[in-house]
């Protein structure tokens, strides 16, 4: 075989060339396990150019290096995590390079604990967001259960808007059979008194009803991000999130339903009293709460979540269980928050 020229191509043919010769001695060495010494003789180069060629192909991304958790580890890190916060599961995710790859990552985990676990005639109460939405759009699973999805918080169904509830609530009944229940009204209102004429609805009332009920919850985990979702739908302005995280303290909320702190606690805020749906209290009622949260930037947001003691199952990514599991050393005196039960 002929040695290869090293100089820099000039013509298209001499950059594919050049392509194809990176590629060969990847292969060479990332898959067919050859030492550099053997494909520096194998092509009559030094074996300090064998070792540039290599960087040049990880540089121009003909290599890509992933590093993956090995099975035992990912079980271990689901286990301190069930210990540490009292979960009954973790679900947890290898890092993906985006966020879409990592949502989606962490949906098909969901996705297959719920076709697990769901059983004829139960009830699934949804909220809204894009990490739930991820789980009703999983092309994996399909299913004949008649289950029945029921809305948790208000936000009927509008043309281009496939992150609420209603929303999603239909794409799970025809990915998982059975059939969904609309709340309708909208997410967020106004003032408190607004919210108490539409909680007090018959109609309202009785789909929250159901939905307080249900065996399982599927809910999001959100940030006091002022790009979030809720604010790009109007439902808060971006000063109302800023001043709720300097002044309140508040780190997050579960499900759009109720806004907390580092601590775990909810607060009285301007954003309490204008939610149509469930609240924390109603949560706590939910033997199997499942609290997702794909992106890394929400670490603190689901510490805050997890304190609540509301969360059963938490689904998220790799990265995100280890800050967790970093940042949540148990505090002396730390009190367990309880919530009284709505009558």
């Amino acid at each position: 075989m002929s040695t290869p020229m090293m100089t820099m191509p000039t013509t298209p043919d001499a950059l594919q060339e050049d392509t194809d010769l990176l590629t060969e001695i990847a292969i060479l060495y990332y898959q067919q396990s050859a030492t550099q010494e053997e494909i520096a003789r194998k092509y009559k180069i030094s074996r300090p150019k064998v070792s540039r060629l290599l960087r040049r192909a990880r540089e121009e991304g003909i290599v890509e290096i992933t590093v993956k958790f090995h099975p035992v580890h990912s079980a271990q890190l689901e286990q301190r995590l069930m210990d540490r916060f009292n979960l009954k599961r973790a679900l947890i995710s290898l890092d993906q390079p985006s966020a879409q790859e990592q949502r989606m990552q962490v949906a098909t985990l969901v996705s297959a604990y719920l076709d697990a676990n769901l059983n004829d005639g139960m009830v699934v109460a949804v909220g809204q967001g894009q990490n739930v939405a991820a789980v009703a759009d999983h092309p994996g699973v399909v299913s004949h259960r008649q289950t029945r999805f029921v809305c948790a918080i208000g936000g009927t169904h509008r043309s281009g808007d496939a992150f609420n509830a209603d929303h999603i609530c239909r794409r799970l009944a025809k990915k998982f059979g059975g059939s969904s229940e609309t709340l309708y009204a909208p997410a967020y209102v106004d003032n408190e008194t607004i919210q108490q004429v539409f909680v007090s609805h018959p109609n309202i009332s009785e789909t929250l009803n159901q939905a307080r009920k249900a065996e399982f919850a599927l809910v999001g985990i959100g940030d006091m991000d002022e790009n979030s979702h809720m604010v790009k739908l109007g439902c808060f302005s971006a000063r109302e999130f800023v001043e709720a995280r300097v002044n309140d303290g508040i780190v997050g909320d579960i499900g759009g339903f109720d806004f907390f702190r580092m601590d775990g606690q909810p607060t009285d805020n301007l954003m309490r009293g204008r939610v149509v749906g469930l609240a924390m209290p109603d949560l706590a009622r939910i033997p199997n709460v499942i609290a997702m949260a794909s992106e890394s930037r929400k670490a603190l947001s689901i510490l805050g979540a997890l304190r609540t003691g509301v969360i059963d199952v938490l689904a998220t990514s790799a990265s995100c269980a280890m800050a967790l599991l970093n940042m949540s050393e148990p505090a002396p005196n730390e009190k367990k928050i309880t919530f009284q039960q709505p009558e």
